[in-house]
């Protein structure tokens, strides 16, 4: 991806709005496919969102939030055949919009996405939810002039499917352990922003299970660029770097890190994994000192 197309991506994702979701979450697969013609997919988005609306405003009932739900669902996992990549769970493929369109499957974020991107255009009043380890959608509970009816927590990875409460709490415990506590306020609503930040995270995490640590950085460089104060994705690229050999610029990410996050280890001291971590971050800086010295 090019200067002038990541500044273009930050520009998107940072215009208030939430209705360019789908163009913005298009322009991440410039990473993996750079002569992407953007135009083409979003209007083959375009047209599922046309067919979707026909057959939902012909099969639902006008104001029956449910009956639209529903006969979404059947419509995209159903009839157009979306579906969660299960098997596949970490190909990187399925994070990029034009794939997961093209190809019918995707993980939980890009599904909501295209979920979402149609869904709105149905009628439905929709919004992500950045629930831990599986994103999720929201359906407010109001359509045209009908009476308000209660919330509805959707799941498109497995079909749109919806979510009580206790199912919320189940997918908690199995992502985030048995220990963990389920609370309403992990069901808060995820803006354009977010929702971007979220997928990079998760084409950064599947790039490093390949070991593609050259894509990895560009992902990082992705995440540093929507928010330049990330000391987490300083450290990242500062790591990524390391492991491709660019020892250089590996030194100059982790010596900023350890630089900015010295204060806050300090006053943590008793905080055994801050001080872990800031320590081996501090050994792989002293092994680069050593080698860029080697290599002058």
């Amino acid at each position: 991806m090019t200067r002038a197309e990541m500044d273009a991506f930050v520009a998107l994702a940072q215009r208030p709005g939430e209705d360019d979701l789908a163009e913005a979450a298009l322009q991440l697969a410039r990473l993996e496919h750079p002569h992407l013609r953007a135009d083409d997919t979003m209007e083959a988005l375009q047209r599922l969102a046309d067919r979707t609306t026909s057959f939902v405003q012909a099969s639902a009932a006008p104001g029956d939030v449910l009956g639209h739900v529903q006969q979404l669902g059947q419509f995209l996992f159903d009839t157009e055949g979306f579906t969660g990549n299960v098997g596949e769970y970490d190909d990187p493929r399925n994070s990029f919009l034009n794939d997961v369109i093209t190809r019918r499957t995707g993980i939980p974020i890009t599904l909501s996405i295209i979920y979402l991107h149609v869904g709105r255009r149905v009628g439905l009043w929709l919004e992500g939810v950045n629930f831990p380890g599986h994103f999720l959608v929201r359906c407010k509970g109001m359509l045209g002039d009908a009476a308000p009816t209660e919330d509805l927590i959707l799941d498109p990875f497995h079909g749109g499917i919806v979510l009580t409460e206790r199912d919320c709490a189940r997918m908690l415990a199995r992502h985030a352990g048995e220990g963990a506590r389920f609370e309403r306020g992990l069901l808060a609503p995820a803006f354009k922003t977010q929702i971007l930040v979220r997928m990079l995270v998760n084409l950064k995490r599947a790039y490093a299970k390949l070991r593609s640590f050259a894509q990895a950085r560009d992902v990082s460089d992705l995440l540093l660029a929507l928010d330049p104060t990330s000391l987490t994705e300083l450290r990242d690229r500062g790591l990524l770097a390391y492991q491709m050999g660019r020892y250089g610029a590996a030194l100059a990410d982790l010596e900023r890190y350890l630089a900015l996050t010295a204060r806050h280890s300090r006053a943590e001291a008793d905080d055994t994994d801050v001080k872990e971590e800031f320590e081996a971050v501090w050994e792989h800086v002293k092994n680069l000192r050593r080698r860029v010295a080697s290599l002058n």
